[in-house]
Formats: C-alpha cells, sequence, structure tokens
C-alpha cells in the first residue's frame, strides 16, 4: 500500500510550487526521487492529471501571490495624488513629476524581484518533462504546462488584471530617465560650454556631479531591466502605453522647441530625420540593446515597433500640422516670407485631413485679433489681403479662404469708412498690399464671362472640391474662387464695382479741391490702372474731372494774364472751374460772402465769360482754400484755412463783437456749425466767448490756452472736411428718381411688397436708361420713408401712408 504522507513530500522536492510558495533557488534533486514519484503516480492515476493539477497550482500561485507581491511596490505614495486628479494626461504628470529617480529606482527593484520569481516557476517545466519521461509522448503531448511561453501568459494575464491605475506613469518615469541617458550625446553636441563652467555643472543624463557620472552604470540597469521584461513577454503589454504617451510628449517638446515661431524654413524633413534617428533607434535599442552581439544579429526588431513608426509619423504629422495652425495668423502676417512653413502644412494636409481644424481655428483667432473695434479699418483690409494671399498659396480651391474670409467681410461691410479706405489703399502714396495688386494691371474677371472660357477648355476641368458648403456655391463657383484676384474679393465685400468707383471719384475729388499743384502724373498712372481693372465707362467722369483741372490752369493763368482784370484788384483769384454733370454732388451747404469779396468774384466771373463766350460761373464758395494774413496787436499771423473760417474773422475785421445769431444771419452759416467753426479761432486766441453766445475779437495775447501749439497743419486738419456727398447719400438721391413711379403704383396697387416694387423698377430702368440697383439698396431707400412717415410698411407689403 502507497504511503501518500511520503509520496507528498517527494513531490514537493520536485514541485515546491505545490505547497502554495514561490521556490527560492532551485536545489538538485535525485533521478531515484523522480522514478519514485512516477511509479506511484501511474499506480493511483495519471500523469495527465497531476500535470493539470499542477497547471492549476501554478496559475493560482501567479494570480494570489506573484502578482500581488509585484503590484505591493506601486500602492504607496509613488505618484501623488494631487496630480493625478489635477492633471488627466499621463505624459504631463510624468512631467511634472518631482523625483523621477525615485520612480526608475523602484521599477527596477520590482521587475528584479518579479524575475526572480519567474525563473524559479519557469523551473517546473523541466522537472515535469523529466517526471514524466519521453517515453510517455501523450502525457508530454496533453501537458498544458510544457507548451510554449504557458506560464508568461499566465504571469501576463494575472499582472494585467490587477493593473493599477497610476502604473503607467511610474514606467514613463522609467523610460523618461532612459530618454534622457540615451540623448546626453545629442545634447552635448548641441551645446556649448566653456571646459572650466563644465567641469562645475551636472551632468544631463543622471543629474550627478560630472566627476561622479554614472550614466553607464543606470544604462546598463536599464538594458538589463528591458531584458527581463523581453524574457516575461511583458515588455509590450505592459509598458506600450506609457512608452507611447511619452514619445508624444517628446514629440510634442521637440516641435515646440525647435520649429515654434520660426517659418522662413521648412521643418518636416528635419523633424523626419529627427523621428528616425533618435526615437526609433532609441525605441530598437528597448529591444535590441541589450542583446551580444550575436544574438542581435540573429534576433528581429518586433514587427509591432515597425509598424508603430507609422502611427509615430503620423501623430508628428498631426502634431505640427497643429502648431502651425495654432501660429497660422503670425504665418498670415509674415507673408511671403512664411511660405515655407505654408509648404509643411500643405504635405501635412495631402497627409492628414484637418480642413475642418484650420477652418474653425483661423477663424476664431482672425475675430480674436482683428475684428472687434479697436482695429482700425485699413488694418484690418491688410490682415485680410495678406490672408487671401497666404491662404490662397495653402489652398487653391478656395473654399478654405471663403470659409475663413466670410466673417471679415462681413464685419468689413458694417463699418462706414471701408469704401473709403480701400480706394485710399488702392492709390495712396508709398507701396501698399492693395496698390501693388493694381500695379499688376489684371482686369476683374466676371462670373458671367467663366462660363464659355470653362466648356470650351474642358480638357482642364476640375470638379468642385470635396466639403464645400453648398450656401457658399450658391453664389460663387469654385472656378470664380480660383481665379479671383485679391482686388476682385476686396471688391466683393460689397458685390459692387460702382460703388468703389463712386467713392474713388469722391477721393479724387477732395484731392483736387485741396490741392491744385496735385501730382497729375499719378493719378493719370492711377486712372489708367483702375480702367483696366474696372472698364473704361466707370471712370469716364475721372478723366473729365482731370481734364477740367487742367483747362482750370490754363484759363486762370489767360485772365491773370489780362491787364482790365488786374486794376484795383484786392487779391487774386485761381478757380478750378468743374463740369458739374461730370463732378460727384457737392455737400448741401452755404456761405454768404461780404460784399466787397464778393464783387472781386464777380470781376473774374465777368472776365471768363468774356473769354468763352456764352458761358458763365456759379460760384461755390464754402470749398475751397483761402491765404490770410492776420495782423492784430503785435502779432502777424499768415494761414491757410477754409473759406468759412476766413470769412468768420473777416467780419471781425469791422466789428470787434458778434452774437452767435446775428453771425448766423449774416453768413448763412447754421449756428451750430458755426460756432464748431469759430472754436478754431478760439484755439489760436484770437476770439474769445465773452458771455453765452457771444464773440468779442482779443486785440491782445491772453494767457496761452492749451489748444496754442497746435500746428497750423493739425488746425488744417480739424477743419478738412469732404466737400463731396457719401457715396451712399448719392446713391440715395439717385434713386430719389423712383420715387414718383413708387407712389403711382401704391396709389394703383394699393399694397406690394418689396421684391415686387424691385421687379417692376427694374423693368423700367431697363427700358429708360437708368441706373440700376439692388433690392437691399432699394430696402434701405423705402425704409427711410418709412421713417419719414411717407410709407407704412406691415405684413411684409408697403403702402402709401395716409
Amino acid at each position: 500500500m502507497c504511503d501518500f504522507g511520503a509520496l507528498w513530500q517527494d513531490v514537493l522536492k520536485i514541485f515546491p510550487v505545490l505547497g502554495g510558495v514561490i521556490p527560492g533557488a532551485a536545489e538538485p534533486v535525485e533521478d531515484t526521487l523522480y522514478e519514485n514519484v512516477r511509479r506511484h503516480l501511474q499506480q493511483v492515476g495519471s500523469i495527465e492529471t497531476f500535470a493539470a493539477i499542477l497547471d492549476l497550482e501554478i496559475q493560482s500561485v501567479i494570480r494570489n501571490v506573484l502578482a500581488p507581491k509585484f503590484w505591493k511596490h506601486f500602492h504607496g505614495d509613488s505618484v501623488p495624488t494631487d496630480l493625478q486628479s489635477c492633471i488627466k494626461d499621463q505624459a504631463l504628470i510624468i512631467e511634472a513629476l518631482p523625483d523621477k529617480n525615485k520612480l526608475f529606482s523602484q521599477f527596477i527593484d520590482a521587475i528584479n524581484e518579479l524575475y526572480f520569481s519567474f525563473n524559479s516557476l519557469m523551473q517546473v517545466k523541466p522537472r515535469l518533462a523529466h517526471l514524466i519521461g519521453t517515453e510517455n509522448s501523450s502525457a508530454l503531448n496533453s501537458a498544458k504546462l510544457l507548451h510554449e511561453d504557458s506560464i508568461k501568459s499566465y504571469l501576463r494575464d494575472s499582472l494585467l488584471s490587477q493593473l493599477p491605475p497610476a502604473f503607467s506613469v511610474v514606467v514613463g518615469a522609467f523610460y523618461w530617465v532612459h530618454f534622457k541617458l540615451y540623448t546626453k550625446a545629442s545634447h552635448l553636441a548641441l551645446t556649448t560650454v566653456d571646459s572650466e563652467v563644465f567641469d562645475e555643472l551636472l551632468c544631463v543624463g543622471c543629474n550627478f556631479d560630472v566627476e561622479q557620472c554614472c550614466c553607464l552604470r543606470l544604462t546598463e540597469m536599464v538594458n538589463k531591466t528591458n531584458m527581463k521584461l523581453f524574457e516575461m513577454n511583458l515588455i509590450d503589454r505592459l509598458t506600450g502605453s506609457a512608452l507611447t504617451s511619452l514619445i508624444k510628449l517628446k514629440i510634442k517638446e521637440h516641435i515646440n522647441d525647435t520649429c515654434q515661431g520660426i517659418f522662413d524654413r521648412s521643418h518636416l524633413k528635419q523633424l523626419e530625420k529627427w523621428l528616425a534617428d533618435v526615437i526609433m533607434t532609441w525605441l530598437k535599442s528597448i529591444f535590441t540593446e541589450w542583446q551580444t552581439k550575436d544574438n542581435a544579429k540573429e534576433a528581429e526588431v518586433p514587427a509591432s515597433v515597425q509598424s508603430f513608426k507609422v502611427k509615430l509619423t503620423y501623430y508628428m504629422y498631426e502634431t505640427f500640422a497643429q502648431s502651425v495652425i495654432g501660429q497660422f495668423f503670425s504665418i498670415i502676417i509674415d507673408y511671403p516670407d512664411s511660405i515655407p512653413a505654408i509648404d509643411d502644412l500643405k504635405i501635412c494636409m495631402e497627409k492628414i485631413d484637418m480642413r475642418v481644424y484650420l477652418t474653425e481655428s483661423l477663424r476664431s483667432s482672425l475675430e480674436a485679433r482683428i475684428l472687434h473695434p479697436g482695429v482700425n479699418t485699413m488694418d484690418i483690409l491688410t490682415g485680410y489681403v495678406a490672408a487671401i494671399k497666404a491662404i490662397r498659396h495653402l489652398d487653391q480651391s478656395g473654399v478654405i479662404l471663403e470659409m475663413v474670409t466670410a466673417p471679415i467681410k462681413d464685419y468689413l461691410r458694417k463699418r462706414s469708412d471701408t469704401v473709403r479706405r480701400v480706394v485710399t489703399g488702392l492709390t495712396e502714396e508709398g507701396p501698399t498690399d492693395l496698390s501693388e495688386e493694381l500695379a499688376k494691371g489684371e482686369s476683374i474677371k466676371d462670373g458671367k464671362d467663366s462660363g464659355p472660357d470653362e466648356f470650351s477648355n474642358w480638357e482642364n476641368w476640375e470638379p468642385d472640391p470635396f466639403g464645400i458648403d453648398a450656401n457658399l456655391m450658391k453664389y460663387n463657383s469654385s472656378k470664380i474662387m480660383r481665379s479671383a484676384d485679391i482686388i476682385s474679393m476686396v471688391v466683393d465685400i460689397y458685390g459692387s464695382k460702382e460703388l468703389f468707383m463712386t467713392e474713388y471719384r469722391n477721393l479724387m475729388a477732395d484731392r483736387l479741391l485741396a490741392h491744385l499743384d496735385f501730382n497729375s502724373e499719378k493719378e493719370i498712372r492711377n486712372l489708367e490702372l483702375l480702367k483696366i481693372r474696372f472698364g473704361e465707362s466707370l471712370l469716364h467722369s475721372c478723366e473729365v474731372m482731370l481734364k477740367d483741372v487742367t483747362d482750370s490752369k490754363r484759363i486762370n493763368a489767360h485772365i491773370h494774364g489780362d491787364g482790365n482784370v488786374n486794376e484795383n484788384q484786392l487779391f487774386d483769384i485761381s478757380s478750378l472751374i468743374i463740369s458739374a454733370q461730370f463732378w460727384p454732388s457737392f455737400n448741401k451747404e452755404s456761405l454768404q460772402l461780404p460784399e466787397e469779396i464778393e464783387n472781386e468774384f464777380k470781376k473774374y466771373t465777368k472776365a471768363y465769360e468774356g473769354y468763352k463766350g456764352n458761358r458763365t460761373l456759379n460760384w461755390r464758395t464754402v470749398t475751397g482754400r483761402v491765404n490770410i494774413v492776420i495782423e492784430i496787436g503785435d502779432r502777424t499771423l499768415d494761414m491757410v484755412v477754409s473759406p468759412t473760417l476766413a470769412v468768420i474773422i473777416y467780419h471781425f475785421q469791422n466789428k470787434s463783437e458778434w452774437a452767435i445769431e446775428e453771425l448766423s444771419s449774416i453768413t448763412k452759416v447754421p449756428a451750430s456749425a458755426l460756432r464748431r467753426r469759430i472754436s478754431f479761432w478760439q484755439n489760436h486766441g484770437l476770439i474769445s466767448e465773452t458771455s453765452p453766445g457771444v464773440f468779442t475779437l482779443l486785440e491782445k495775447e491772453t494767457e496761452k490756452s492749451q489748444f496754442e501749439e497746435m500746428s497750423l497743419a493739425e488746425a488744417d486738419e480739424e477743419d478738412l472736411e469732404s466737400a463731396m456727398a457719401s457715396a451712399s447719400d448719392q446713391r440715395e438721391e439717385e434713386l430719389q428718381v423712383f420715387w414718383s413711379y413708387i407712389v403711382g403704383m401704391l396709389t394703383n396697387l394699393d399694397s406690394m411688397p418689396i421684391d415686387r416694387i424691385h421687379q417692376m423698377l427694374k423693368l423700367f430702368a431697363s427700358h429708360s436708361g437708368g441706373v440700376e440697383f439692388t433690392q437691399d439698396e432699394l430696402k434701405h431707400f423705402l425704409q427711410r420713408k418709412v421713417r419719414e412717415h411717407k410709407l407704412l410698411f406691415s405684413g411684409g407689403v408697403y403702402q402709401l401712408a395716409k
């Protein structure tokens, strides 16, 4: 009969793990002991059953003893709880850890202990094979424990099932130190330090004094740890997540350190080289550095590492693209010096679809930077033009450009000075973006003309880009967006070339009236360039205006050369004689000249009638410039002022005190406007308001006022107002022609919606050759009539006020 107690003791000598503990160093077992256990096992049952029991017991020991013992190393205060609660990103927690070296040592100790226990368990396999014997092939094949990597699988599954949340941070700290040791050489190569100072610095790898550097010893410890993880088949599953987070952090840091704010050179090739030479080489070293040279040749890098390079390259492109997009406003401002950065982004967007991210990011950036009242209109236009150039270089389809710049156009439409600023930018002195575009001399392409070309050039036809908004395509085809130049897109802010040309005519009129000695060559050059862009018909009036100035100089020279005119002349008159029907409408202002001054203008008119036969002059007395010399007390002032200012001070020559109502009556200037004009002379210390509404001439210089230091140029600017009516005022005056027809329609039909009124007026305008107008312009005109109580608007229809 079998002695089970003695048999169990013999079994425990061969397999100590059956006692529920992990054995220490393996002790040799005699062959007689194997034969005795084998014989008794065959008597009481099968060896296969014993092998299955042994397999279950090993799983239990790994699950209940080995794994908890390993995780016990990391259940303390390895990672501060405040960092885990306030920082969600593992990589950022790793970077913020105060003592990574402590976690480094802790991880190595835990792996060493785990590896020792693992090796002890691995001794079970050869002993079980020896116990079964080679002659019992069926038992050898059926024993799970003898299958390859069985214990490794049990260990991996048990560890992962009990994985604590903070373990990835510990692994990350371990490889953070390893990466620092690995990149020590490249860091020193990039740093230039004096040899004497270098001896006093800490080692960049281990943070010890240079003389006590232990980088080699730490690197050896890392390699041994990696070897143990590899042998236990844990290096992928246990460290993969932490390694991925750490590598992504290092990629992001490298991009920020080497590419941030540098737009004048390409970075992608340098980043790809860095990824291959540093990141991938370091990653491969984790799997191969610990191997001997002979084994390294035989062992190949796992396929997972090779495939991981593709994912890291994708992440690098994505991170770099996000970095560039985040700085795209600065890239726009620096264009064209920033073209290399745009080319890099273009390459990234070919590999990664970031159109939505780019559009949303750039729109929010532009709205925050320039679309607010603190930025003047000219700066917004400059940013708009720069955005057109930069985004068009990035995306030839025009889709991103249209989506990004739509808020800028909407915002500029709401600013009253947009048109004037655009025209000023086209024609002002000095190089500007708009003037340079105008100098290129390309004509504006209308959408109506693009149809025949599109079908005739069918071989080069391109479809509308994917992802374009249907509402956007309602107004512009992608072909127009691709072909439209910068001037076209600026004009497209209002959608009307006529409005821009009207404003240009107003600005030209102001310049001609303010400076009779203008630069005719520059004006003619601008006019010719604008004619190429907008057509001759819209600019015919401007040609007449320039001709009027030239003719006026010739007429002035002729009249001044007439001796009869110069007899008893009080002052010289140089007139600008204009053809009223070709010039913009003037502001409705009036000024009554003193009798003696008016007589001089009558003399000039008579001389002109004598020179031109059946023509005469109608003087606009509020427009122009007057050279005056004021002698008062011991002061003499030589100034150039407007006619209104000159007439005001002229009246004080004959009477030293005037009431505002009396002076307003004699000059025909409203009291409110007159008070504003008089403040000019108050600022110069010539007139003082002695009592409310009463102004007195100051014979002697009084205490200096805060405006006395004002320069004459500033004084001129303070009074410099446009003599022309605004483009919107002129437009309303043109629409006034249709008022009688609107009244007739509403009288006959009682009430009409705006679209019906617009259609009928357009029909009338097309037959009569009248002005064209949009429905929005008509709406503004009709709303003004509602405010004037001439129309009623209710239920979407207009009717005459009763």
